[in-house]
This record gives structure tokens, sequence and C-alpha cells, in this order.
């Protein structure tokens, strides 16, 4: 799967989760809220995964809508951090625009595949 763009950017948000996860556990000993993140952090990509070997346009669509709300719980996850002082605005900030371009970039997948699947009827 390699070389496709959602997937690459995907694993690549995935992999800054676990190490942002890893830095607030071990440095700012927070467990509970770096452990929610870890867990829908790493979600986009397993669900964008799952979506490329979709049995279906309609089973694409439903992986990746769940790809999309995982984005938004990131968000979430990412403000509470930052308004409790775990995390800088900086490190909020790069983390929070990484996801917002996840987020654009699967949003735009689902709509071209409705219109495509739309096309099809």
């Amino acid at each position: 799967m390699m070389g496709n763009p959602i997937y690459d950017k995907a694993l690549a948000f995935a992999i800054r989760t676990v190490n942002l996860y890893k830095y607030l556990s071990e440095e700012k000993h927070e467990l509970v809220m770096s452990k929610q993140l870890l867990r829908c952090g790493t979600s986009i990509g397993a669900n964008v995964s799952e979506a490329l070997a979709a049995e279906s346009d309609m089973d694409f669509v439903h992986k990746m809508a769940i790809s999309q709300k995982e984005t938004k719980e990131v968000l979430y996850w990412l403000t509470l951090l930052c308004r409790t002082e775990y995390l800088t605005a900086t490190q909020h900030k790069s983390m929070e625009d990484d996801c917002h371009e996840l987020y654009k970039m699967i949003t735009s997948i689902i709509l071209s595949t409705k219109q495509k699947v739309n096309k099809k009827s």
C-alpha cells in the first residue's frame, strides 16, 4: 500500500501519534488522555488500510468515514491536552495541522467516491 497518498499520510500521522504518546507518558506522566489520543490517532490509518481492501465502494466509504470521525476525536484530545498544559501551543498546532490535512483528504475521497457511486446508479 506504500505509495498511496492517504495511506502514507495516515501512517506518518500514526507514527507522530505514537511518538507523542511516548513523550506524554514518559516525560509528562500523563496516561489517560494520551492513551485515548494513541487509540484514535492510530485508528485513522488502520481504517484507511481496511478501506483500501474494501469489498465494495460503499464498504470503502464506510471505512473512510470511520477514519474521518477518528480525526475529529484526535482534534478533541489534542485540544484538551493543550488546554491542560500537557502540550505547548506549538506542539498542538503542529499535530492539529496534520490532522486537519488528513481530514480534508479523507473528506475529499469520500465525496468523490460517493459521486462515482451515484454516476453508476
